[in-house]
């Protein structure tokens, strides 16, 4: 079972830097040894985990800025990924 729910309440993990890269027209993930390009999706959850907002948060801020439904089910499988990759953290 996932260690990750809806009360989960995710940051940019220590280490990294989450901004919007005009150069390759997206958001990236900034690290010492480098930087992960994200898509547009991956992009508009990790802008959204700010530490303060849990997922159920974002998943309605998402539903509500893009007007659809059903996206509970990508962010959990994203933010998990993420979590792997150590890109998100909680306490």
């Amino acid at each position: 079972m996932s260690p990750f729910s809806v009360d989960s309440r995710p940051r940019v993990g220590a280490g990294f830097r989450l901004q919007w890269e005009p150069a390759q027209n997206c958001h990236v993930l900034l690290y010492p040894e480098g930087m992960v390009k994200l898509n547009g999706s991956a992009g508009e959850i990790m802008k959204r985990c700010d530490g303060q907002r849990s997922v159920a948060d974002i998943v309605a801020d998402l539903e509500q800025a893009f007007s659809t439904q059903g996206l509970q089910t990508d962010v959990l499988a994203f933010v998990e990924m993420a979590a792997q990759q150590r890109w998100l953290a909680w306490d």
